[in-house]
């Protein structure tokens, strides 16, 4: 039987032990540091200019720090584990005011799109920055987190599955376009060693992967489908499955995991959201690129949060302009940057991509394994 908490665990390693068996042995980086930096460069320019170019948004400028009153900040899950860094502004001493830094602009976008007057069909992306404290800092998690955060306006008609999954085709797009381009200034990236990304990304319902693998825990799950397609669209995340939990926790106020759906078969499915998860060569282990969905509205707001328990948010800022009707409604997601580098890279460690701190076990094991993270 898998306990509750296996199975509702995050997605990272629990521990350097475990990390170390699971870091490559012989590791050689295709680039140099050189190199490295130069292509990181490559694909961030190519990949916001199509990613603007396929979903028709624009670039923004995105908070660091936002106003703790104002409920906008990312809590990226519903149990409490992962809280932002709080600071207070004393200012004059009269004024003063307390500020977190972004989890991520997840919130703040769909404001945005308010603020800069975006029409159905028009979104906005953002160079977004964030700290994420409370990660256990392994071979893909950082307590530095960049993203392409991105966010654009729908017709009420558009909250749908089949528009998730012609958004999710128009992302892919670009991330394979992305491959192409760094293997053209690179031509060391196309290597048999490492397998390219298939052309194509797989749409699979949390439910019908429960239904596949019962007796799996959900990172095993992500796993076993990942052996026969390589890149998958993980559809319907945060609502109940068969076992009583959801495929892993969401946070309620952002997010549709709870609006009803129909499978190919008539099946009754839950949820707008997902995530694109792929096979990584180097690390032979599951990669999350992108978790993205349609926005709640007022009606999957309420019922979400009576569901999690949250229905005093309501009382937030944020929360009553969804319910009163005053923000339009919306499709988004956070495109990891540095996870994107690191997968079209072939490299070993998100490190080898992106500047931040390590605690000094893990910078020795990697120096053994011939992995040089940045500082």
């Amino acid at each position: 039987m898998i306990d509750r908490e296996t199975d509702l665990a995050g997605p990272g390693i629990g521990s350097y032990q475990e990390l170390e068996k699971i870091l490559p042995d012989n590791y050689s980086s295709l680039l140099t540091p050189k190199e490295t930096q130069k292509a990181i460069l490559a694909i961030k320019s190519d990949f916001e200019q199509n990613l603007c170019k396929e979903l028709d948004l624009m670039m923004v400028q995105v908070p660091l720090i936002v106003d703790v009153d104002s409920g906008i900040n990312d809590l990226l899950d519903r149990d409490g584990s992962r809280t932002p860094v709080q600071f207070h502004i004393l200012n004059d001493g009269l004024n003063c005011l307390d500020a977190q830094v972004v989890q991520a602009a997840t919130k703040w976008k769909r404001l945005a799109l308010k603020q800069f007057d975006m029409t159905v069909g028009e979104g906005l992306c953002t160079d977004m920055r964030a700290v994420r404290k409370d990660y256990f800092l392994d071979h893909d998690h950082s307590v530095y987190v960049d993203q392409w955060d991105w966010e654009k306006v729908i017709k009420s008609e558009q909250r749908s599955l089949s528009y998730l999954k012609e958004t999710v085709r128009k992302i892919w797009k670009v991330i394979k376009g992305a491959e192409t381009y760094v293997q053209q200034l690179f031509p060391q990236l196309r290597t048999d060693d490492y397998a390219n990304l298939p052309n194509e990304v797989e749409f699979i319902h949390a439910e019908d992967l429960f239904d596949r693998y019962p007796n799996l825990p959900r990172k095993k799950r992500e796993t076993a489908i990942l052996q026969e397609y390589p890149a998958v669209f993980i559809a319907g995340i945060g609502w109940p499955l068969k076992n009583g939990d959801p495929h892993e926790m969401r946070a309620a106020d952002y997010d549709d995991w709870a609006t009803e759906t129909r499978s190919s078969g008539g099946r009754t499915m839950h949820g707008l959201n997902g995530d694109i998860l792929v096979w990584n060569p180097v690390t032979k282990r599951r990669h999350e690129l992108t978790s993205m969905g349609i926005r709640v509205n007022a009606e999957t707001l309420r019922k979400q949060l009576e569901i999690a328990e949250q229905l005093d948010l309501l009382k937030l800022q944020y929360h009553r302009l969804i319910v009163d009707g005053e923000l339009p409604l919306s499709i988004g997601g956070g495109i990891g940057q540095s996870r994107t580098y690191m997968l079209l890279l072939k490299k070993a460690h998100i490190g080898e991509v992106s500047v931040t701190v390590w605690p000094k076990i893990l910078k020795d094991m990697c120096e053994k394994k011939n992995i040089h993270v940045l500082e």
